[in-house]
């Protein structure tokens, strides 16, 4: 009896072997599609408090740096108003390329290198392409003048139409009153994610902004799609 349940179960183990064997091997991961036209990188630094002018210096080493290389096209480094122990560097690259070269550079190396001795949280780079944009060579940095990044999270299947209500808020307030910048940008691993970058002259048009009916309108529209809090930041840049 024993003989005969012995053969039986090397009887079924050989079928199992063969059927993994014939089995067709795991169709391979396809590559993922290369990335058409410039690059917007948004990468948020948080650093120690204590270190806070620590990471200015090093962060406006890595933008005088960054902007020099080939196929950069805008660098900036913004330091959060309220807490100023956190960062935003904000990038436009002319092409995947590009992008990846800068990935490798010793700047960048060197960057990581420092910053993540005196970090307080892990640096959170987010890489995004284009979706509703004025003139790249759109004022930048000027002396008073108030960046607001924002990162806008809509439920996946109303991702078009959180495109649409994006769309439509870039369109109008660029028009505003103070804009010298508004900027939507989409990312590129998660299509259901985006960012606002805008620059106003100060905070008095900041303000406004606020109040004006296409953003109270965008506001209303994102409440039934938004997948997340919607998270508004205030810097300003780094000398």
């Amino acid at each position: 009896m024993r003989v005969l349940l012995l053969g039986l179960v090397v009887m079924a183990l050989g079928v199992i072997g063969d059927a993994r064997a014939q089995a067709p091997a795991p169709a391979p991961t396809p590559a993922p599609a290369p990335i058409v036209g410039n690059i917007y990188s948004v990468t948020y630094v948080e650093v120690m408090p204590t270190s806070k002018a620590e990471a200015a210096t090093i962060l406006r080493r890595y933008r005088d740096a960054a902007s020099k290389e080939g196929g950069n096209l805008r660098c900036e480094v913004v330091q959060r108003i309220d807490q100023p122990h956190q960062f935003a560097i904000l990038e436009i690259w002319k092409d995947q390329a590009a992008f990846e070269a800068h990935g490798k550079s010793p700047n960048t190396a060197d960057t990581r290198e420092k910053i993540a001795a005196i970090r307080n949280a892990p640096t959170d780079e987010r890489v995004h392409t284009a979706l509703s944009i004025g003139p790249i060579d759109a004022a930048g940095g000027v002396r008073g003048g108030i960046f607001v990044a924002t990162h806008v999270d809509v439920i996946p299947p109303r991702k078009d139409d959180g495109v649409a209500a994006l769309k439509r808020l870039g369109e109008d307030s660029r028009r505003g009153d103070g804009n010298l910048r508004f900027e939507v940008v989409q990312q590129v691993n998660r299509q259901n994610h985006f960012t606002v970058v805008e620059i106003w002259k100060d905070a008095k048009a900041v303000e406004t902004h606020s109040m004006a009916a296409p953003t109270r309108e965008f506001r209303d529209k994102l409440a039934s799609m938004t997948g997340a809090l919607y998270d508004e930041r205030m810097y300003r840049a780094i000398d």
